[in-house]
């Protein structure tokens, strides 16, 4: 058994989860005295079950259910091991799973060995990604009929504006930040900065750098699920989905990133402001895949609410130095933690499948060695500039025949990909906004 499980005896049950390609985390209960059998032989469920919509159901017209007899995956735990569920009452321990052929081969429709797949190709060449997420979200009181911000536990009363690094805001909820941090540390998360951002109960959290960009996208989808379930313990909701609010701006998931080579040096940095040749490179492959990744950036009907111009959340295919209007933004700094700033991405994303799309471009980029258009000055949205999809049915074509994303992902993951996407389309235009709403508040 796992050393965290012996240590902590009093947990009664654990969860088995993987995230299946829109992010939920699906899997099993299973009683603690099974728990050596799991570590040992892992589990199993359908192969399918990592292809369901966002309602959790199949794919009419997939071939992993019907037409393959609806087969068996193998789940293995992932290198994370045990760790708590600090939103459940009773002691409770997460063991995060991955899915296997039955001889031991990664499944190619798991986003998790999606974005390992993509790592594998940087090992080959002796390269590392560093990668750190800022994950937007947004507390929310859904008890009535109208979404609203929540009540402040300490005035009883609701601000109803925006609250920019508003050191109040942040106070008002310190309880529920004081928990999601604590829950943070239980589980290892490396949170670092909080800030109240501009939607109404809208904050973000930036998790820390690290040369592990697989432990990375764990963090982040760990991460979603600590808080959406901790806020529920408060007595609200907790929303990444990427437009509650019609008037407000969304909510993004963005994400920077460096490569280092095997001596540990950072090839995006050449002593200079602008950075490296290879920074560029990488900025090129950003931009050329950014037209067939956007429905991994943009994954939901509700996402291309906040894909609107002058509302902090890129349209046009640009980048720029030290400019937050740009989708790929270099910050400035010290020419040592030269980096990349990808900025297209909203909250409600598979964070596995954003991750891999990102660094597949980029290396992409890398390994053709294209420099970019010049960087864009001043503000973006105003510019005349290549778009990428405005709407979810040509962004799902896009991501069907994009050569740049045949280079990043499997044949059969795009395949589920867009199988599920065009389900989701399909019934989504049967509902109503408030249905939607009520759809992806907790799910994305």
């Amino acid at each position: 058994m796992d050393n965290w499980l012996r240590k902590n005896h009093q947990v009664r049950t654990i969860r088995v989860a993987a995230a299946d390609l829109n992010g939920q985390p699906r899997g099993k209960r299973i009683p603690t005295r099974f728990a050596d059998k799991v570590v040992k032989d892992g589990t199993r469920f359908p192969m399918s079950v990592l292809n369901l919509d966002i309602w959790g159901e199949d794919i009419d017209d997939s071939p992993l259910v019907f037409d393959s007899g609806d087969a068996d995956g193998v789940l293995r735990p992932t290198e994370r091991g045990f760790m708590p569920m600090p939103w459940l009452d009773a002691p409770t321990a997460l063991l995060p799973i991955w899915m296997f052929h039955e001889d031991g081969r990664p499944y190619a429709g798991d986003p998790r060995q999606a974005l390992r797949a993509v790592l594998d190709r940087y090992k080959a060449r002796g390269l590392t990604p560093v990668t750190a997420l800022e994950l937007e979200f947004f507390l929310i009181d859904d008890s009535g009929r109208k979404l609203q911000v929540p009540v402040s536990p300490r005035s009883g009363k609701r601000r109803k504006a925006a609250e920019t690094l508003s050191i109040r805001a942040l106070d008002q909820f310190d309880s529920f930040f004081t928990d999601l941090y604590d829950g943070c540390e239980e589980m290892d998360i490396p949170a670092d900065t909080a800030i109240s951002e501009a939607g109404l109960g809208q904050f973000e959290i930036n998790l820390m750098h690290g040369p592990d960009a697989l432990r990375s996208a764990d963090d982040a989808w760990l991460f979603k699920m600590l808080v959406k379930g901790l806020a529920r313990r408060h007595g609200f909701a907790a929303s990444f989905m990427a437009k509650p609010y019609e008037d407000y701006s969304g909510s993004g998931l963005h994400m920077h990133f460096s490569v280092l080579d095997e001596a540990g040096n950072n090839i995006f940095n050449d002593g200079s402001d602008k950075g490296s040749d290879t920074l560029r490179h990488a900025v090129q492959g950003c931009l050329a895949a950014m037209p067939g990744s956007t429905l991994v950036f943009a994954p939901h009907a509700n996402s291309y609410d906040r894909m609107v111009p002058g509302a902090h959340a890129p349209t046009g295919i640009s980048w720029a130095y030290e400019n937050r209007t740009s989708a790929i933004r270099i910050p400035s700094g010290n020419p040592a933690a030269r980096r990349i700033e990808h900025r297209v991405a909203g909250g409600d994303v598979n964070p596995y499948l954003m991750v891999a799309a990102i660094l597949g471009a980029a290396l992409n980029g890398i390994e053709d060695a294209k420099d970019p258009p010049a960087p864009i000055t001043g503000n973006a949205y105003a510019a005349v500039l290549p778009q990428i999809p405005s709407d979810w049915a040509s962004a799902i074509d896009a991501f069907e025949t994009s050569p740049e994303v045949k280079r990043i992902f499997h044949p059969e993951l795009i395949r589920n990909f867009v199988l599920t996407k065009r389900q989701e389309m399909h019934y989504m235009e049967e509902l109503t906004p408030n249905e939607r709403v009520e759809i992806y508040l907790e799910t994305v």
